[in-house]
């Protein structure tokens, strides 16, 4: 787990003058941004994985996304020092620990249920890790939604599949924090794409010994590279930005959205119907982070 002390973003909307409300909302419309497109990625990704595997769908994913962010950023390797390389070297490990644990997860249970399960990760650094006693209040009300989300029928997931959901979840913690700070070391998405590259080259061997040639048919080439960009390239890419501006507490309540983001993806691409239990549990989570967006925003005043 993450150290509870998490790295502090600079506060949205500092300096002598009162920045307009659209940018201070800017950093939340990143997160919501990057929450969508990661689980209609993460939805395609399960119809992918029939083809290749969930190693080989990982593989697919880090290796595509790394080869984008390389070509479009074209990242210095000069210049930087060993604590930057470490840098970089935890936050893809994350990165790729992340994916190839929530894959193994989704192949188990459902998307919905893995991914409710993946977000207590987020949502035990944002309590560890806040200052703030409302903070705390979110979290909890955001916890108790996912809890809700869940309909109480965890116990009877597949048992490997919830452990894959929670360790996840923990590398999820791990990549909030790592992102932050490689957001601050690097400029523009130069440190996202270096560690995209290092989680690719991890998860390589494993996707070969899983799928194999299978790695090289056209059509599945074609929907890895749109599972890379859904749910490796523009979502990492926002939240990096994002975490540039939003403390580390707050972007961890946020990423309470992404059960309910899931559900609906889960609806409209695999089918999976929602309960009016789950409408509840969504609209708490979204409660939730809600409050959190205006306690953050208060706080930003203040510091003005």
């Amino acid at each position: 787990m993450a150290p509870a002390a998490a790295p502090a973003a600079p506060a949205v909307g500092s300096g002598t003058a009162g920045p307009p409300a659209g940018r201070r909302l800017g950093p939340v419309a990143l997160v919501v941004a990057g929450g969508l497109s990661v689980q209609f990625g993460s939805a395609v990704a399960v119809l992918l994985m029939p083809r290749a595997g969930a190693l080989g769908v990982v593989t697919l994913r880090l290796v595509l996304a790394a080869a984008v962010l390389l070509v479009v950023c074209r990242p210095k390797v000069r210049g930087y020092g060993r604590a930057d390389w470490g840098t970089i070297v935890a936050f893809g490990t994350a990165m790729a620990g992340m994916n190839i644990l929530f894959y193994q997860a989704a192949d188990r249970i459902p998307l919905g249920a893995a991914v409710t399960l993946e977000v207590l990760g987020p949502l035990i650094l944002s309590v560890g890790a806040s200052r703030r006693l409302m903070n705390l209040l979110w979290a909890g009300l955001a916890l108790g939604g996912v809890v809700l989300l869940g309909g109480g029928g965890f116990d009877r997931l597949d048992p490997l599949g919830a452990a894959f959901a929670l360790a996840a979840g923990a590398m999820w913690a791990a990549y909030i924090v790592f992102s932050a700070r490689t957001g601050r070391r690097f400029p523009q998405a130069d440190g996202l794409a270096l560690a995209m590259a290092f989680g690719a080259v991890l998860s390589l061997p494993l996707g070969i010994a899983e799928a194999g040639d299978k790695l090289l048919v056209p059509s599945t080439i074609g929907l890895g590279l749109a599972v890379a960009l859904m749910s490796s390239v523009l979502p990492y890419t926002l939240e990096l930005l994002a975490l540039r501006r939003l403390p580390a507490p707050t972007f961890a309540i946020l990423m309470s959205l992404e059960p309910a983001i899931a559900a609906a993806a889960g609806f409209l691409v695999l089918s999976q119907a929602l309960s009016a239990t789950d409408a509840l549990a969504i609209a708490l989570v979204i409660g939730a982070s809600m409050g959190a967006v205006r306690t953050q925003a208060r706080a930003a005043r203040r510091a003005e």
